[in-house]
């Protein structure tokens, strides 16, 4: 069995991570859902623009990739989330 060559591109890397943080916050704010399912919208985000948009010659390549998006976009939150309380809690202590 040969594994499949999945190529990644500018998408990727630029569009695909940002657009799934960027739609899953404003779902999170229109719908006010619970921070739980936040992490799983994400992924069903990622899923949803892989397989339709970026690589939709290829449907398990899709699936693969997907849920990189997903999972980069809840990191990448959790990551500036973590960030903006740190850098507020230490502010305080300078002012």
């Amino acid at each position: 069995m040969e594994y499949p060559v999945i190529h990644t591109n500018i998408w990727d890397a630029v569009i695909a991570v940002p657009v799934v943080l960027i739609m899953t916050q404003i779902l999170k704010k229109v719908f006010r859902i619970p921070s739980l399912y936040v992490p799983t919208i994400a992924v069903i985000l990622g899923l949803t623009f892989s397989v339709i948009i970026s690589h939709r010659q290829y449907f398990l390549g899709g699936v693969f990739m997907g849920y990189f998006y997903g999972y980069a976009a809840i990191g990448t939150y959790s990551a500036l989330k973590t960030s903006v309380l740190h850098f507020r809690r230490d502010s305080k202590h300078y002012s």
